[in-house]
């Protein structure tokens, strides 16, 4: 089947591209090519569509900016700045992680991720040993860059370019002289639960997937400073990227939004608990709209499997 780019925030892990013979897809691809060429303000829309992740913590006010920008016809202006509240969580991250590199006998500031405070933060990572204050140096690497997109991220275990491309460099290349420091990290395992089924990560993995924009951050980092401190079974499930994404507390709107959305393009045998308010912002039905509503719909139910 043909490997659209528009759909390529739907392939699943490794690739996976199964749902591509899905009926409803090939029938959404048809309304796609019975439009075509698309304006460039269409193409705007379904780009940010592609871009779209149900694992982002506002995953839901995303969503209803895309469906405003349907109903307009174009996407209206939007702030790139990090939400304060995420903001702040990543600097208070920061200031920890740094304090405990340069000190870790000291007192931990007054702050905390989430509802957990610095002291139990820095007690998951334990007695410091210089393979734990270098894993640590990455995590801090990796929020520095969340904290400034100017400052670069070396991959431990994934192999993508400065742009996400993948097979840009070797995996962890950047590492040459802490080779075993990072053989280490990377041979360090992670056991937790997909879907209620056993996995596992290494922890180099799971730092370069420490995403500042996913729902679970904080318990993310959390989960990283305890594997660090050399506990590799989580009590919680390990949510990271789009993995128990269905655990994420905006999958009930995220559900809603899907439904209203197929009520607006496919009003046959609808739901009927559906968000009124939104339906009536898309207006009436073209053939656009029920192109780029689709698309939202069907990546929407993609990202939760439903």
């Amino acid at each position: 089947m043909e490997r659209r780019t528009c759909w390529q925030n739907c392939f699943g892990p490794g690739g996976d591209e199964s749902f591509l013979s899905d009926g409803e897809l090939l029938a959404i691809n048809a309304m796609e090519d019975a439009l075509a060429p698309l304006d460039m303000d269409t193409t705007a829309i379904r780009q940010l569509i592609t871009r779209f992740e149900a694992c982002y913590h506002e995953a839901d006010k995303e969503a209803e900016y895309i469906i405003k920008a349907i109903a307009a016809g174009r996407p209206a202006k939007q702030s790139t700045a990090r939400s304060p509240k995420r903001k702040k969580e990543l600097q208070n991250a920061h200031r920890i992680l740094s304090s405990w590199c340069k000190d870790p006998a000291a007192e931990p500031a007054d702050m905390n991720i989430g509802d957990i405070s610095a002291t139990e933060l820095v007690a998951f990572i334990g007695v410091p040993t210089p393979l734990k204050i270098w894993q640590v140096e990455r995590i801090i690497d990796k929020i520095n860059q969340a904290i400034d997109p100017n400052r670069t991220y070396h991959w431990m275990a994934l192999d993508l370019g400065d742009y996400g491309e993948p097979g840009a460099r070797p995996a962890g290349e950047h590492y040459k002289d802490d080779s075993a420091l990072l053989g280490q990290t990377t041979e360090t395992i992670i056991h937790y639960t997909e879907d209620g089924k056993p996995a596992e990560i290494s922890l180099a993995l799971a730092i370069d997937l420490l995403m500042p924009c996913h729902w679970d951050f904080a318990g993310s980092f959390v989960t990283i400073l305890r594997a660090v401190g050399g506990d590799l079974y989580p009590s919680r499930p390990f949510a990271y990227c789009g993995i128990n994404v269905n655990l994420s507390p905006l999958c009930d709107r995220l559900r809603t939004i899907s439904k209203t959305l197929k009520a607006f393009w496919r009003p046959d045998g609808a739901p009927h608990d559906i968000d009124k308010e939104l339906l009536s912002i898309l207006g009436e039905p073209t053939d656009v709209k029920k192109w780029l509503t689709a698309s939202l719909d069907k990546t929407i139910r993609l990202h939760l499997h439903i």
